[in-house]
């Protein structure tokens, strides 16, 4: 069967939305969940896993993170992942070495982190108090907390759990286990980059030929010292990869996998609503977004409010297997409020979009702990 735009949607919503599991397993057939400080409605962790963890609330992640073989670390965004993934990664090594200063403070750090055993950012500000620096959005942030979120990329410290939003930190003098296995086995770079950049692909299948470049280019954040390695695996995977044309845009997706096949298998789109989260994998290509469901959705949470079109932190609505709006939803004295957008202008026509809309607004309800 020749592969349509149709199928390619169908498979990009089937292979993603799977039947809901336990928190653990989620986070292990995703292989990764972006995370984003933003509360509007819930954090965008809680948003993406509340529809692939039976009975999740919003919250469950932070509460249950001690007792999960799961790591709040960096891969192609900052989020959480299996442990098992940092044997691929650390010890980072950023392109910018740190200077004598630096180095000085941070053994300074460490040493008072591991005589504390954990700690939280404030502890460290108060002991060192090393100013303040410009930060990534443009303010200012204490040069201690910059420093403790240094460490923790390069593979010095991790994260033990959250109090109230905040990272407390403790040392990881132990690099993972399969790390060092990897090490005694001789696992070379170039293994490393390919199964990182295979893991990336089976999170955000199926991908142009556009998209993989760019996923591969994030390699950098994962593990910047194996950059070197990416353009030889996408030369292969371009190659090797399961692959094929549609209205002139190549797609490529993991092997084992068939779009029109698992289409067909999957059979008719179930008749459901779901509000997903702005990093949803479903949704996380922009440019695949487009193609896929043809208009342009976009992350306006950061865009001066003239200039948004669809909201703060407007959800993508999938109806079925099509992305047919977006939603802002909000909390406001302990109830939920829903304001819910449509391409076409207009909701889908007939009872069945009305119910499931309902109910999925009944279900963030009990996720988030609002009332009606």
């Amino acid at each position: 069967m020749r592969l349509t735009l149709r199928h390619l949607r169908g498979h990009a919503v089937a292979r993603s939305l799977f039947p809901p599991t336990t928190l653990e397993r989620a986070i292990e057939r995703l292989g990764f969940v972006q995370a984003d400080p933003i509360r509007a409605p819930a954090r965008a962790q809680d948003l993406t896993l509340r529809h692939r963890v039976r009975g999740y609330r919003a919250g469950d992640l932070d509460r249950r993170y001690a007792e999960l073989d799961v790591e709040e670390d960096h891969f192609v965004n900052y989020g959480f992942l299996p442990r098992r993934h940092l044997a691929l990664m650390l010890p980072r090594t950023p392109p910018r070495a740190w200077d004598r200063t630096t180095q000085r403070r941070a053994a300074l750090i460490l040493a008072f982190v591991r005589e504390r055993g954990e700690v939280h950012p404030r502890e460290v500000d108060a002991r060192f108090e090393h100013g303040t620096v410009r930060n990534y959005w443009g303010g200012t942030s204490s040069a201690t907390t910059h420093l403790l979120e240094a460490m923790h990329y390069r593979g010095l410290l991790r994260v033990v759990r959250r109090e109230a939003g905040v990272r407390v930190y403790a040392s990881r003098d132990e690099p993972p286990r399969a790390e060092r296995a990897d090490a005694e086995d001789g696992t070379t770079p170039r293994r490393r980059a390919a199964a990182l950049l295979e893991l990336a692909l089976a999170k955000y299948a199926p991908l142009t030929r556009r998209g993989l470049a760019f996923l591969a280019r994030r390699l950098r954040i994962a593990a910047p010292q194996l950059v070197n390695e990416v353009p030889g695996w996408l030369e292969r995977a371009r190659v090797d990869l399961p692959h094929a044309t549609v209205d002139g845009v190549d797609w490529y997706w993991p092997e084992g996998e068939d779009p029109a096949r698992d289409s067909r298998q999957a059979g008719a789109a179930p008749e459901q609503v779901r509000l997903l989260a702005p990093f949803d994998p479903v949704v996380w290509d922009r440019g695949r977004f487009e193609l896929l469901w043809g208009w342009a959705y976009r992350f306006e949470a950061y865009t001066p409010v003239p200039k948004r079109k669809l909201g703060y932190y407007a959800l993508p609505l999938l109806w079925r297997s099509d992305v047919i709006g977006w939603g802002n939803l909000a909390v406001k004295g302990g109830s939920l409020e829903a304001d819910v957008g449509f391409v076409a202008g207009r909701p889908p026509a007939g009872r069945a979009f009305r119910r499931e809309m309902d109910a999925e607004i009944e279900r963030l309800r009990a996720f988030l702990g609002a009332r009606g």
